[in-house]
């Protein structure tokens, strides 16, 4: 009896013990039903796109007429194109550099905001105008017609010292990156601004913590969970910016078959070979819609203010 009497405060004790940050920003993920299904989507999308060619070891490149414009079916999943080509392997090929466009993009974006939202909710003097007017400036120059200026413009001289797909592979990450990053600075700003005039920032200050340790201890760590969210969004806004360019023939060259190079290849043909463009364009629809649950789900666990 006297053991069990004392075991009891301890049990209860760790029974009540807060879980940890990451332990209940998962709690509050999971209970967001279409977020969890979403990141099950993605994981096969993403599986898929990796692992797929060790399954399907069709080559990219073979030519079958005999097979044109073929339906799917048990030796072509996804059918073939016009020339006959298997489309389950180029959409396998393919969606590697989508879903790479996509996060590289959005790493590029999310560096530059978080950058240049930090000096500017930093700064007490004449450098936050400047950047946040140099951010409005960006925000309202038309991006599509300056992607396509600027890759009409660089394309050639980056594919001579990159390679033909290299090339275009840095042009079209550095141009989409380059030009979606500010929405992520007007978030880190805003962030940045609240945050520095927190008591735990003050106290701080107080004991003599310079700006840059306040950054990278308490005012930043602090500030992660909306550029989290913000992040998640813009990998699919990368990823239709670049199925756009390759729509629009301006991607990557025609024998590198992005999603996007399917969806154009495939329009001529919708009469005749509708899945030509089913599956690329599904493709392409569910891993935009995966990540914008994901986005919302993210931004529901690592809202403080909701208690789910």
């Amino acid at each position: 009896m006297a053991g069990s009497t004392l075991a009891s405060p301890s049990a209860e004790a760790v029974a009540s013990r807060p879980a940890s940050p990451g332990r209940e920003t998962w709690r509050r993920f999971r209970r967001h039903r279409l977020a969890l299904a979403s990141v099950g989507v993605l994981a096969v999308l993403v599986g898929g796109v990796l692992l797929g060619g060790l399954f399907w070891p069709v080559a990219i490149d073979d030519i079958d007429f005999a097979a044109q414009l073929q339906g799917p079916s048990w030796d072509h999943p996804f059918g073939t194109d016009d020339l006959g080509q298997d489309l389950l392997a180029r959409m396998i090929y393919g969606g590697r550099i989508s879903l790479a466009v996509g996060f590289a993009a959005m790493a590029v974006a999310s560096v530059i905001g978080v950058v240049v939202g930090a000096l500017a909710g930093m700064s007490r003097r004449f450098l936050d105008p400047a950047l946040m007017w140099l951010t409005d400036l960006f925000l309202s120059l038309p991006q599509l017609p300056l992607l396509l200026l600027v890759i009409y413009l660089f394309r050639d001289s980056l594919k001579a010292v990159f390679g033909s797909q290299g090339g275009v592979f840095l042009m079209i990450v550095a141009v989409i990156g380059g030009l979606r990053w500010m929405p992520v600075a007007r978030l880190v700003r805003a962030q940045f601004l609240t945050l520095r005039e927190k008591e735990f920032v003050e106290a701080a200050r107080s004991q003599g913590a310079t700006n840059g340790h306040l950054v990278r201890r308490h005012i930043l760590p602090n500030a992660l969970g909306p550029v989290i969210v913000a992040a998640s969004i813009e990998v699919s806004s990368a990823i239709i910016a670049e199925s756009t360019l390759s729509f629009l023939g301006l991607g990557f060259p025609p024998d590198i078959p992005t999603w996007g190079r399917l969806l154009y290849d495939a329009k001529d043909h919708l009469d005749v070979a509708p899945h030509w463009a089913l599956f690329p364009g599904g493709a392409i629809f569910l891993t935009v819609l995966s990540i914008n649950f994901i986005g919302d789900g993210l931004r529901d666990a690592l809202d403080p203010r909701r208690v789910l």
